[in-house]
């Protein structure tokens, strides 16, 4: 008992590191929506900076210029540091200013991916100017040890600790008592109500910017004398203190930092546990306290699908739909072929590494362009693939090309697995999850020398193929232009299946829930099968990525596929496009080691900048153009044919046929038939009746109301019978039980409905956006049906003008049109309307109301609430009134009107009734 003891103990330093690193990112998280992953990084800055001081020099860590400047003779603990946390203090106020700030309204992701570049800026600027050997530190704090009984305890950490929790205490009162901490307070629950009581959110963002590096600079001095500084390990520190700050939901500092002291005493326990314990697994345990605390925090507090009133930021550009694939295909095979064949040596090697990193990053278009998965572990997938093919080839002897792809189904194996979490979570904890996943892998795969070949790393052989050698070669035949030849077509089959995938069913589904789950399950996506397809194809193509470039550089090594690694990776993927087949293929030849990299490092002589550059490109990129250098080309390319078809003749009247006509809607015959039952429904929010036994029954071809004060629960009956909502009682359609049918399965049922939100997927255009519920809603519809209906949908909507716009481009009212022609677009029995006409005014509100009369003499019957009591009396044959959660008055339009019940709870004693038009 007494060696777990000092074990936990030793703990306490990295400990109070991950401690003091999550207050960091609780304190600008809080101020600015900015989970900042270079944190470890700045720290690392900082504690450099001051051992440089204490030997009298002081750091300068821009290119250029001298390493050191002497300062004279070396410089005592105190002044050296309040100078290292000074200038801590003023990088943070600079961060703010100069990446942070123009970022203020972008999406979190956007934030989290400058941040990203904001560390390999400063993890590169480290290792180039002070190198990458240990650098120890004199003892700060007391080094002695005390005896408790048979336990020494060494005092050095323990006072660290002691130091972290009393400065969280101080912060902790310093923003419930002080001025600037109400304001902060004040400022992260509501940035306009900050704004109208006279805080500046800018203000308070840069000095809890200036504070939080200070902090985080404080942790990298005071761990310097325990852990020598070396730049990769205090990069990813980063990870613990990401575990720490979730159990706080980056906002509460206490949960916060005692839960980073946890993690370092349990991984130092877990680091006595695999020497002493013979059959535990003598790598990577440590690493994985952090991952499963994580994993139980997120999938815990996760939910399948967002809640009503989650915020849903968009958080990637627009996907641009490939056309005419095979010009543009064979130009570019033509010139890598060319490049091939007119390229020796280190020129032809280098492309042959962009090629292979081109699939790699095409994996990440699939996960996160089309999928929304902000995935950080398609570089460790490769890894996977690479270290597996050393296995089944030189162990195995299972022959090429079987081999690669064996290789290539464990990765995609894998990848399923880890991206589980996702289905209950999403956005940056995602993220989070996946660089949790990608360090732990690393350590208990990769760096394990039982696993992964020992030293020299985990041999490859060359690939054969009935007898004709595909190898890269070596000596004087290295690279082989077979082998590149052979990168290249997996490349071409690989980028074609990707732009295949963006117009495919699956690719529009992937699209769907990126934008808004939500509402892709309204559409009838299953959305948790979508998202493992997703990470299921991803990891399959990183995977032939991994596999070919484990061949190209004949082993599988930990450093080629390390967790920094993939964080580069997902950086010059985000740099290039992350949402297009073009932006994956330019990622590869920007890639490190690629032909981009080794022309700047041949002719320009900037090789040793290029990691530099690439994270001042990332951020400027972000910053600048969102949807990345691909995406600003594609703009520029939009503009020339805009302005070509100006110079066009235009096209004649037959070239561009009438739209059909609205009764070509699929129709259905009007009927008696019950098709659907509500029978005692309630909803119950902990103490909170939201809807209380609710019973009615609509009838095929009616339009129903269902109307009432706010706060009567209209939408969460809705939710209720649309399966978002948990509830008791039963909704029937037609004869089928609802009862623990999932939204996405009601919706293929033939149950629509739209959102009060609207909720429509802003990165796809009006087609787009209608062609999800025609495609997703009804599975076995044909393709050729669907179009037809969608045309026609855009006809009865007076959407024809607007099919090829963005939906973010739209008014309010064109909006609520969108989302109205999406539900009807899967051809549902009965489509539920939440405030269809919101945002409307009364001219186009009559309007809709007869195109609602239309889509019911189509034979789709409509349930709508709406608090436009014009349109309600006007269409609907029957009306439903809530109050308080339940039903008081089912009736006419005019029954309604004149019962005193809803006059008294509605109504209004003063309402005149208004005139129902026949």
């Amino acid at each position: 008992m007494s060696e777990h003891l000092v074990f936990l103990l030793l703990g306490l330093g990295n400990g109070a590191v991950y401690a003091a690193l999550a207050l960091a990112l609780v304190l600008t998280y809080r101020s600015s929506g900015v989970v900042n992953f270079s944190t470890g990084a700045v720290a690392l800055y900082v504690a450099y900076t001051y051992a440089f001081l204490r030997n009298g020099e002081f750091l300068i860590p821009i290119p250029g210029l001298p390493t050191t400047v002497s300062v004279g003779d070396s410089m005592g603990l105190v002044p050296a540091m309040a100078l290292s946390l000074l200038l801590a203090a003023m990088l943070g106020a600079l961060l703010y200013v100069l990446v942070f700030r123009p970022l203020r309204s972008a999406p979190p992701v956007a934030k989290a991916v400058a941040s990203v570049g904001v560390m390999l800026v400063v993890q590169a600027l480290m290792a180039m100017r002070v190198g990458t050997t240990p650098v120890s530190v004199e003892p700060i704090l007391p080094d002695n040890s005390v005896e408790v009984g048979a336990v020494r305890i060494p005092m050095d950490r323990v006072w660290f600790a002691v130091i972290i929790v009393a400065l969280a205490m101080a912060l902790t009162l310093a923003f419930r008592m002080t001025k600037f901490g109400l304001s902060t307070r004040a400022a992260a629950e509501s940035e306009k109500g900050a704004l109208v009581t006279g805080l500046s959110p800018d203000r308070i963002a840069f000095g809890n910017w200036a504070l939080s590096i200070a902090v985080a600079g404080l942790s990298g001095i005071l761990i310097a004398p325990i852990v020598p500084l070396i730049p990769v390990s205090y990069t990813l520190f980063i990870v613990p203190a990401l575990a720490a700050a979730l159990v706080g939901n980056f906002n509460a500092i206490g949960p916060a930092v005692f839960a980073g002291i946890g993690i370092g005493m349990l991984q130092s326990e877990m680091t006595n546990l695999q020497s002493s314990i013979s059959w535990f697994p003598q790598a990577g345990l440590s690493e994985l306290i952090p991952l499963v605390m994580i994993l139980v925090l997120l999938v815990v507090r996760g939910r399948p699908l967002p809640s009503r009133g989650a915020i849903i930021q968009q958080t990637l550009g627009r996907a641009p739909r490939p056309n005419h694939l095979l010009g543009p295909t064979l130009l570019a095979v033509a010139a890598a072929v060319l490049l091939l064949f007119l390229t020796t040596g280190s020129y032809r090697a280098a492309f042959i590494i962009s090629l292979t990193m081109a699939i790699i990053a095409l994996s990440q278009v699939v996960v996160t362009g089309f999928a929304g998965q902000i995935s950080l572990v398609q570089l460790t997938l490769a890894g996977v693939a690479a270290f597996s093919l050393s296995r089944l080839g030189d162990q195995l002897d299972i022959p090429f090309p079987l081999a690669p792809l064996l290789a290539a189904l464990i990765a995609m194996v894998i990848g399923v697995v880890l991206g589980l979490p996702a289905l209950r979570i999403r956005g940056l904890p995602v993220a989070v999850v996946t660089l949790a996943i990608a360090v732990a892998l690393e350590a208990f795969w990769f760096k394990n020398n039982d696993l992964n070949g020992g030293l020299d790393g985990a041999p490859i052989g060359d690939p054969t193929l009935f007898g004709w050698d595909f190898g890269i070669g070596a000596g004087e035949n290295y690279p082989r232009i077979q082998f590149g030849l052979m990168c290249l077509a997996v490349l071409v089959a690989v980028a074609l299946g990707v732009a295949k995938l963006r117009t495919s069913r699956l690719g529009a589904s992937m699209l769907a829930v990126r934008a808004n789950e939500r509402s892709a399950a309204a559409a009838g996506i299953d959305v948790s099968r979508t998202k493992v397809l997703a990470f299921a194809i991803g990891a399959f193509i990183a995977g032939l990525g991994g596999a070919l470039l484990g061949y190209a550089q004949s082993v599988a090594s930990a450093e080629s596929y390390s967790a920094i690694a993939g964080l580069g990776v997902f950086a010059m993927v985000y740099l290039a496009g992350i949402t297009s087949v073009s932006g994956g293929i330019l990622a590869g030849m920007l890639a490190g080691g690629g032909i981009i990299f080794m022309a700047a490092e041949r002719w320009l002589h900037v090789g040793d900048y290029y990691t530099v550059l690439s994270g001042v490109a990332l951020i400027l990129t972000v910053i600048l153009y969102p949807e990345g250098l691909i995406g600003h080309l594609h703009g520029h390319a939009a503009r020339v044919r805009r302005l070509v078809r100006r110079f066009l003749p235009a096209r004649s009247a037959s070239a561009n046929p009438a739209p059909p006509v609205v009764e070509q809607i699929a129709a259905r015959p009007v009927s008696d038939e019950r098709l659907l039952s509500v029978d005692g429904v309630g909803v119950r929010y902990g103490g909170v009746v939201a809807v209380d036994d609710v019973s009615f029954d609509v009838f095929g071809g009616e339009i129903v109301g269902v109307i009432g004060p706010n706060g009567a629960g209209k939408t969460t009956l809705i939710d209720a019978m649309s399966g978002f909502a948990d509830s008791t009682g039963s909704v029937t359609l037609g004869s089928t039980k609802l009862a623990g049918v999932k939204p996405h399965a009601r919706s293929r049922l033939g149950l629509g409905r739209t959102f009060q939100g609207i909720e429509l997927y802003d990165d796809l255009t009006v087609r787009e956006n209608v062609a999800v519920g025609s495609v997703a809603a009804r599975g076995s519809a044909d393709e050729a049906g669907s179009v037809t209906d969608i045309d026609v949908l855009f006809h009865l909507l007076d959407l024809d003008d607007d099919a090829n716009r963005a939906v973010g481009e739209l008014s309010q009212g064109q909006r609520q049109l969108v989302s109205i022609a999406r539900a009807l677009a899967g051809g549902p029995q009965v489509v539920l309307l939440d405030e269809p006409a919101a945002g409307l005014d009364s001219t186009e509100s009559r309007w809709l109301g007869e195109r609602l009369r239309s889509v019911r003499d189509a034979g789709v019957t409509v349930v709508m609430v709406d608090h436009d009591m014009g349109l309600v009396l006007d269409v609907c044959d029957r009306i439903i009134v809530l109050d308080l959660g339940r039903v008081i008055a089912v009736g006419t339009p005019a029954e309604i009107q004149s019962n005193p019940a809803v006059v008294k709870a509605y109504l209004g004693t003063t309402h005149a009734p208004v005139e129902v038009m026949s």
